[in-house]
């Protein structure tokens, strides 16, 4: 168990590289190409590549145009920030296919969506309907983005299911009850059903 334990630890305090990141070339005001940031484009493709779990250049092609997409901030166009973030957040799921990938991709838009709310929450925007309206859409984004870590987390360990099969005997002249009994002074003086 202490072995265990120090590979944990070990593992934990090990120096990460850096998260794979990108380069915008703004083409227009709704695209951009994306770009390894220090030249060395084929290196680059295959980090991309292994941070979205894929050997599909399509894949990744298509992951960077959608996380593109879910990177917009209001008013002010594509963020190579929050791109960069988004495949942060991807490359520490760590997913090992395309399903994985997608489902890392989609807990990265959904992240991007709920700070985005959360920041015009935040900044007081609006009147008294238009607060309750964000507040509502944050917290359901919120609650989206826990239940895709849970999906995630059963997807890679299996759901942890269990049966428990218990065997009561009774003797000739005994008695059985079948169900949860309780015993003590709660029992007493809890109202009984007419």
């Amino acid at each position: 168990m202490t072995r265990a334990k120090d590979a944990i630890t070990a593992a934990s305090n090990a120096p990460r590289r850096p998260p794979v990141r990108v380069r915008l070339k703004r083409i227009n005001g709704n695209c951009s190409k994306p770009y390894p940031p220090d030249g060395l484009a084929k290196e680059w493709w295959g980090r991309l590549q292994k941070a979205l779990g894929t050997s599909s250049s399509h894949f990744v092609n298509a992951s960077l145009l959608q996380l593109q997409n879910a990177a917009r901030t209001p008013y002010a166009g594509i963020s190579e920030t929050s791109v960069n973030a988004a495949l942060a957040m991807i490359e520490a799921a760590a997913p090992k296919d395309e399903i994985e990938g997608a489902f890392a991709i989609q807990m990265a838009c959904t992240h991007s969506a709920a700070m985005v709310v959360l920041s015009s929450l935040g900044a007081g925007g609006g009147s008294e309907r238009r607060t309750p309206a964000l507040a509502s859409a944050a917290a359901r984004l919120l609650k989206a983005y826990a239940m895709q870590v849970e999906v995630l987390r059963r997807l890679r360990h299996g759901v942890g299911q269990y049966v428990r099969v218990e065997h009561v005997h009774v003797s000739d002249g005994g008695q059985a009850v079948i169900g949860n009994v309780r015993s003590g002074r709660a029992d007493r003086d809890a109202p009984h059903p007419k």
